[in-house]
């Protein structure tokens, strides 16, 4: 009877192995996190979703692009582990929130926050996913008002 029992535990615990062998390979799968980041324009890895962040830096990607006016799909990396590891593996960096944009991954918050410091972010929307910045408008009507006081 023990012996059975002994053999009935490995077999159950090799299942385990496998099964989380599995789990994990599908979740980390770079083919299917790149289906991911290519399912729409902008697409963010972050702490939590949009509606409530659960990191400073998940925050502040989430009020750049509210800002912008740009809709975005967002994943929520603290609900699933492999994935959050995945992310950081397929990217080749190591912190969340990640963002990506047509497919390419442009950074984290740090990248950004610069990029829309200094304008790049309203280009890079406009050249490789064709949106535009809420806050192109903007910049606009100031070149015009500049050109006006000359």
């Amino acid at each position: 009877m023990s012996f059975l029992i002994n053999n009935i535990t490995r077999q159950i615990v090799r299942n385990h192995r496998q099964l989380l062998i599995q789990c994990s390979q599908f979740a980390t799968d770079g083919k299917i996190i790149e289906e991911m980041t290519k399912k729409n324009k902008v697409v963010v890895f972050m702490k939590g979703n949009p509606e409530a962040p659960k990191c400073g830096f998940s925050n502040a990607v989430v009020q750049i692009f509210r800002m912008h006016g740009v809709d975005f799909e967002a994943h929520d990396v603290l609900a699933d582990e492999e994935l959050r590891q995945g992310i950081k593996d397929f990217s080749s960096w190591p912190t969340i929130p990640q963002v990506f944009i047509n497919g390419e991954f442009v950074g984290g918050c740090d990248i950004l926050l610069q990029m829309h410091k200094d304008g790049q972010l309203i280009d890079t929307l406009w050249k490789n996913a064709g949106i535009k910045s809420a806050l192109a408008e903007d910049e606009t009507e100031g070149s015009k008002d500049d050109e006006k006081s000359k």
